[in-house]
């Protein structure tokens, strides 16, 4: 009984945080934030920057000295050399153990130049990062107000099938009374049929593009739902005076083009380290060893020279623990390689180290000019769509007049239904094209933002 309860309790409660996910509304800021903190693009990229931290852990561990142990157990059949240098002819088995460090003191400034590397490639991936969280939220923004477009279009669609339900059911009236033909009823339920048809467009268009955000945000589609968001327009021209005030702020701070110059300055270091084979290696390093050895059938000991009488030879313990402290010795000394000649290897790494300065130098001034046409296309779309936006204000303002006027005219019967409907048709292309005007120009103007390094959620 316990049991069924907590099954109970356990499946409302299931049903709950399915609803709840269900009636959820998304903000702009949600849903960046979200594609931000989940996409699996970002989270990839993420670990490469992990990734770059462990290179510069590996880099600062070249300036360390290394610390190695040995241990080894062998068996010797027949001659041998033994421990004091005299050959030995019997079966015999021993241990050696060792411990030996060292470390390099000059190699021509390679590991403080891989050093530097490594901090630099923190930095450009850390850039690498903020480049894709940067795109993927003007993704957002771009699914976003595509969204909002599509409602206001289905809205305008609702409006247009309220409008002609109405005029059919006036219609219906004046043909039941002999004031109007047949025929302008049947227009009119044509028209009724096209404007539904438009509807459903419109809500297929709206379900699209909700789930096109959806799967921008790698989320089911189903139960997923934007809130509401308010569109406010600049009635100025623009913000900015010309695309090269956007230019010259993005040049000193988009993340492209630090990367470009971070692969410039990582590229130098490389030449550095290809130059460093030029150099001599100065390596130091020192030892410990000791051994330990065992003749097969017979006791470990070994013949000393009596403290009583000199005499006579005696035999004393030689176990295992006293062989490792007689045999233990030491070592230390300093390793200088100098190059002299490796086959043009070294000289052939330089030149193409050099080679590959220029390329990055190139690809830098190419980023640059990418980013100033990219800037200057989105700055004149901006200024069109401004432009548009304003010309389809002004058509729709004239094409309400109009249809105002033609409504008055159909209903006491002087235009006919085809002519109304032409009229009417030019108020709803009217309405389509200053709501794409709208979020064209904003979008185009989020653009503008994402250059100049502006929130895209304001």
């Amino acid at each position: 009984m316990e049991i069924l309860k907590y099954k109970i309790l356990l499946g409302c409660f299931l049903i709950a945080s399915v609803s709840i996910a269900q009636e959820k509304l998304w903000t702009l800021q949600d849903c960046v934030n979200y594609a931000l903190e989940n996409n699996i693009s970002v989270k990839q990229t993420e670990l490469d920057t992990q990734v770059a931290d462990q290179d510069l852990v590996s880099a600062k561990g070249n300036f360390l000295p290394n610390l190695n142990g040995s241990a080894s157990q062998n068996y010797n059949f027949g001659s041998f050399i033994g421990q004091d240098g005299n050959r030995v002819s019997r079966d015999s088995r021993g241990n050696n153990f060792g411990l030996s460090s060292s470390t390099v003191l000059f190699n021509g400034f390679q590991n403080t130049n891989i050093y530097k590397q490594a901090k630099l490639g923190i930095q450009s991936s850390q850039l690498q990062l903020s480049i894709l969280k940067d795109n993927i939220s003007l993704n957002v923004v771009n699914q976003f107000l595509n969204i909002m477009l599509n409602r206001e279009n289905l809205k305008v669609a609702h409006e247009q099938v309220d409008i002609t339900t109405k005029q059919v059911n006036q219609i219906q009236e004046l043909v039941n009374s002999g004031v109007r033909a047949k025929v302008d009823l049947y227009e009119v339920k044509a028209q009724l049929a096209s404007d539904q048809e438009q509807l459903i467009n419109a809500e297929n268009s709206l379900e699209l593009a909700n789930l096109a955000l959806a799967q921008l945000l790698q989320i089911p589609n189903e139960g997923f739902e934007v809130s509401a968001m308010e569109i406010e327009l600049p009635y100025v021209v623009l913000e900015h005076k010309s695309a090269s005030e956007i230019y010259n702020f993005a040049l000193s701070n988009r993340p492209e083009i630090k990367v470009a110059e971070l692969n410039i300055e990582d590229a130098e270091l490389g030449t550095n380290i290809a130059k460093s084979s030029f150099y001599p290696t100065l390596s130091f390093g020192a030892g410990l060893g000791t051994s330990y050895q065992h003749f097969q059938g017979q006791e470990d000991l070994r013949p000393i020279i009596d403290p009583s009488d000199p005499n006579n030879i005696i035999l004393v313990d030689n176990g295992f623990g006293q062989q490792l402290e007689d045999n233990l010795g030491y070592n230390f000394g300093f390793s200088l390689n100098i190059p002299i000649f490796n086959r043009f290897q070294t000289k052939v790494n330089v030149n193409k180290a050099e080679i590959n300065v220029k390329k990055l130098e190139y690809s830098l001034e190419q980023e640059k000019q990418d980013l100033r046409t990219n800037i200057e296309q989105a700055y004149a779309d901006a200024k069109a769509a401004f432009n548009q936006y304003q010309a389809s204000k002004a058509s729709l303002d004239a094409q309400t007049e109009s249809f105002k006027n033609a409504e008055e005219s159909y209903k006491l019967g002087v235009m006919n239904s085809f002519d109304f409907e032409q009229v009417r048709n030019r108020l709803v292309n009217s309405k389509s094209n200053i709501i794409n005007a709208k979020y064209n120009f904003v979008f185009k103007t989020k653009v503008l933002d994402f250059y100049m390094g502006k929130p895209l959620t304001d």
